[in-house]
């Protein structure tokens, strides 16, 4: 979802992970809600806890045990390249890292839905750049859908398969671009 501040491109990912409800109309899955995973603007980590209780927190949450949930604790850390940092807190992680503990939070679940709420807005250009790289390897390798919420064309058209244009006041979709250039 591309378009400017305050045009509504959260409001539709919070309406889709169902964190809200529309004030009118439905939201209508055709195969039944999906298991959705969400990462937010900013990483919202519990500084109290080490990297790999962040990541339980969503596992935890549906009753898995610790020793249950370590191997896909893991792989999640694994994919997001964060392997070796299981016991650090986030006082001692850069702010991509962070953001990979994010996305290793919300992956942790194996999710068909991966919704990502601008989550590389506040990093450097570089590590941006990365970041962006390895969610395309994600996404290839995972096979999950995402939606990705961005302000920057770049992005967008890096990132997407189908790049849908938002405007604000009334907050609606202005443009459908499909991108045929491979990711």
């Amino acid at each position: 979802l591309l378009g400017p501040s305050g045009c509504g491109k959260s409001t539709v990912l919070r309406l889709m992970a169902g964190l809200s409800s529309p004030t009118s109309g439905s939201i209508d899955w055709r195969h039944g809600r999906p298991e959705i995973g969400f990462v937010f603007q900013d990483p919202t980590l519990m500084p109290w806890s080490t990297v790999f209780s962040n990541v339980w927190l969503p596992l935890r949450l549906q009753g898995v045990s610790r020793g249950q949930a370590r191997v896909r604790i893991d792989e999640a850390l694994d994919l997001v390249g964060l392997t070796g940092f299981a016991d650090a807190y986030p006082r001692e992680l850069s702010g991509g890292m962070k953001m990979r503990v994010s996305i290793a939070r919300a992956l942790v679940t194996r999710p068909a839905l991966l919704l990502m709420d601008e989550p590389f807005a506040a990093l450097d250009e570089i590590t941006r750049t990365k970041l962006n790289d390895d969610l395309v390897a994600l996404k290839c390798s995972l096979g999950a859908t995402v939606v990705f919420v961005t302000h920057s064309v770049f992005e967008s058209v890096f990132l997407s398969t189908r790049i849908s244009v938002m405007a604000a006041r009334p907050g609606r979709i202005v443009a459908e671009i499909p991108i045929g250039a491979p990711l």
